[in-house]
């Protein structure tokens, strides 16, 4: 097939194939460029900077276990509590900085409704971290 000719016929049609070769050649130009230039570019400036140790000053929060046993009684930090003083207990230890956390226990036995009850004073409260405490399986 010829690209160009003498023919003036009008038979043929125009090419509609892209050229790839000059854009191979360009594309490895560039790629030689870079291999050249991308080692100079990791140029680090050498300087002494000061030594400095310390150690984080990170203070870890008291905890406060709250438990609940199977008839309902409250015992913080394992003193027995009378629940009229639950709601006093609770906003002494939102107010305290940090605040502590605040980890349930309850007995098997113990009523869903009371282990809710415990959960809304303390978020009434403000009690911003709460966890509970379970036995794991053997």
């Amino acid at each position: 097939m010829a690209f160009g000719g003498f023919n003036q016929g009008g038979g043929q049609a125009p090419m509609s194939e892209i050229n790839m070769v000059p854009l191979i050649d360009v594309m490895l130009v560039l790629l030689i460029v870079f291999m050249i230039t991308a080692p100079l570019l990791t140029h680090g400036v050498k300087i002494d900077l000061p030594a400095a140790s310390s150690d984080p000053n990170v203070e870890k929060p008291e905890t406060v276990t709250l438990a609940m046993d199977g008839e309902g009684k409250l015992f913080w930090n394992d003193q027995p509590l009378a629940d009229a003083d639950l709601a006093v207990r609770l906003a002494d230890a939102a107010a305290a900085t940090p605040q502590p956390e605040l980890h349930l226990r309850a007995d098997r036995e113990t009523r869903y409704q009371k282990i809710a009850e415990v959960m809304s004073a303390a978020r009434e409260a403000g009690v911003q971290k709460m966890g509970f405490i379970t036995v794991p399986a053997r």
